[in-house]
């Protein structure tokens, strides 16, 4: 029987991720496989823990404890970076740029041009949006042109030399790796950014925000039409947006909004892009499900206009007003499609107030907010949840239930019509009328959900959507805040230069500003929002309640 295979750890490894287990140096680690993954092994180590590690903090062990070390170092994520760009490898390479390296090898997909062609409401793709590893989906792509700009600001020599750096996220699937914050934080992050790109966060009363739109503007989403082509081979529903800034109609499918999803979510690593509504295989032409979604995407057209960031920039803005023009829109696609402002870079376009801010503030809000957050999921999954009960029970049970008393009622009412009595036909007549009404009143019920609880679960949904958008963009911000600690350690104890240290410092600062600037809008929307839609509510059931008295009244005076 073949002996289990076995390594010895090199260095220390703290698992700070789901997935990865700790290792000690010269601690003894069983292996599943030599074969790296992406630079990780996957393991047990000596406590009985299964989970992954970096490859290149062990060596594995063959023959009679004879400890052969193997190279299990991954090639370097500069390889492909011109000679005159070249820079030191600082630490372990980060698994997605291999990524990086063998997309720039493999072929381009299918021309663009096949825009129009391709794609279909019934299109599958492999996450759904707000489903849990959707939001960073597409971050992969952009991460070359990221490195190339980084590497060569690097090489200039704008970070001193020392005798320590600031150590990097081993983990491939961390969020603050995936999203450029990481990148950003350690300098590596540079572009020429465009007056058009520039996102100024301001000092509010209530801390930093974004800076209000100077022209702000609605958008409608009206008449739902069923559209066929290749000669009703494919069928597919268009709507009709009009934005008041421009009153010039255009017709935008399905896929439009899941592509412009897309681009944003890619876009903005610390913004919480409201959720579309989710794709749907089979009866995408129903009348229920088509008023549905229309209801879904007026909520996330509205959260989108009333965003100061996104409602400006220019993707959305492409979506809103180009012509139905086929060229136009394509080459605004391509050109959103290549923006370089993007993860790392999207950072360097933002523009903070003067003051820098206290990080532990900073961490006992963003704290805070995580709690919130959490305690929100919690009851709004709830009171989904009660609501949904409750307006299964009008449509079904409350109107089956009604319209019992209304038929038992109407067979009193005959019941005594077989007494063939002049006197009591004005009685029977009551009593039937009586029955009718409680038959109405039972239809009542079955038809008041759509008018307040279905709103509410609208709400809900699109709320539970920003709610899975945040512990990201919260664990971006935590990842920031944890390389200044790291760098001012290295400061305290001389491996490191100030100078250095203060430019994470900085770049952390701008990072905090923008998380703490989407929090800010966060609750003044959903104050806005959740007023309005109780004032709604209620008004509803007003009305609901004062229906049904006004038709037992009418059965009241029937008995006079």
């Amino acid at each position: 029987m073949a002996a289990p295979l076995q390594a010895r750890a090199i260095y220390d490894f703290n698992s700070e991720n789901p997935g990865e287990v700790s290792v000690r140096e010269n601690e003894i680690v069983s292996l599943y496989s030599e074969q790296d993954i992406d630079g990780w092994l996957e393991g047990t180590n000596s406590k009985g823990e299964r989970g992954l590690f970096p490859a290149s903090y062990v060596e594995i062990l063959r023959g009679n404890n004879n400890n052969t070390s193997v190279d299990t170092q991954p090639e370097s994520r500069y390889a492909n970076v011109p000679s005159s760009m070249a820079i030191v490898d600082h630490s372990f390479p980060r698994p997605e740029q291999q990524q990086i390296n063998q997309q720039q090898q493999q072929p381009s997909p299918g021309s663009e041009d096949d825009w129009d062609d391709d794609w279909d409401d019934s299109s599958t793709v492999a996450d759904e949006p707000g489903t849990a590893g959707s939001r960073y989906r597409d971050f992969e792509s952009n991460g070359a042109s990221t490195y190339r700009l980084s590497t060569s600001s690097m090489a200039r020599g704008q970070h001193p030399k020392s005798s320590a750096t600031v150590s990097r996220n081993l983990n491939r699937f961390s969020t603050f790796v995936k999203s450029g914050g990481e990148a950003f934080v350690l300098g590596e992050a540079a572009g020429f950014v465009k007056d058009g790109d520039k996102i100024c966060v301001v000092m509010g009363p209530h801390g930093p925000q974004w800076q209000e739109n100077p022209y702000p503007f609605t958008c409608t989403i009206d008449d739902p039409t069923k559209q066929t082509k290749f000669k009703g081979m494919k069928s597919y529903m268009s709507y009709k947006l009009t934005p008041t800034h421009t009153q010039e109609q255009v017709n935008r499918r399905y896929k439009h909004f899941d592509w412009l999803y897309a681009r944003l979510v890619e876009k903005f690593p610390v913004i919480s892009v409201p959720h579309i509504p989710e794709k749907q295989a089979t009866g995408r032409f129903e009348e229920d499900f088509i008023s549905k979604r229309r209801k879904g995407l007026i909520w996330w057209m509205n959260h989108m206009t009333s965003h100061p960031v996104l409602a400006r920039c220019d993707v959305f803005q492409h979506f809103l007003t180009c012509s139905t023009d086929d060229k136009a829109w394509k080459i605004g696609k391509r050109k959103a499609e290549k923006d370089e402002m993007v993860g790392a870079n999207f950072f360097l376009t933002i523009s903070k107030p003067a003051a820098p801010l206290d990080f532990q503030e900073v961490e006992s809000k963003i704290d805070g907010f995580k709690a919130f957050t959490k305690r929100m999921d919690d009851s709004a999954l709830q009171l989904n949840a009660t609501v949904g009960e409750f307006a299964r029970k009008q449509i079904s049970g409350f109107r089956k239930e009604y319209h019992k008393m209304g038929v038992s009622f109407k067979v009193l009412g005959q019941s005594f019509e077989m007494d063939q009595q002049v006197y009591s036909a004005e009685l029977n007549q009551a009593i039937s009328f009586t029955g009718d009404a409680f038959e109405s009143i039972g239809d009542y019920f079955a038809e008041q959900p759509n008018k307040d609880l279905d709103p509410i679960m609208d709400l809900l949904a699109l709320y539970q959507g920003h709610l899975a958008n945040y512990p990201d963009i919260i664990h971006v911000q935590k990842g920031a805040l944890t390389k200044v600690k790291e760098s001012q350690r290295h400061v305290e104890e001389g491996k490191m230069e100030a100078a250095q240290a203060e430019g994470i410092t900085e770049r952390c600062n701008i990072i905090s500003c923008a998380t703490l600037a989407e929090i800010q809008h966060f609750h003044q929307t959903r104050v806005r929002d959740f007023r309005a839609q109780m004032q709604h509510f209620l008004t509803q059931q007003m009305d609901f309640f004062r229906k049904i008295t006004t038709t037992l009244e009418e059965a009241l005076h029937k008995y006079d």
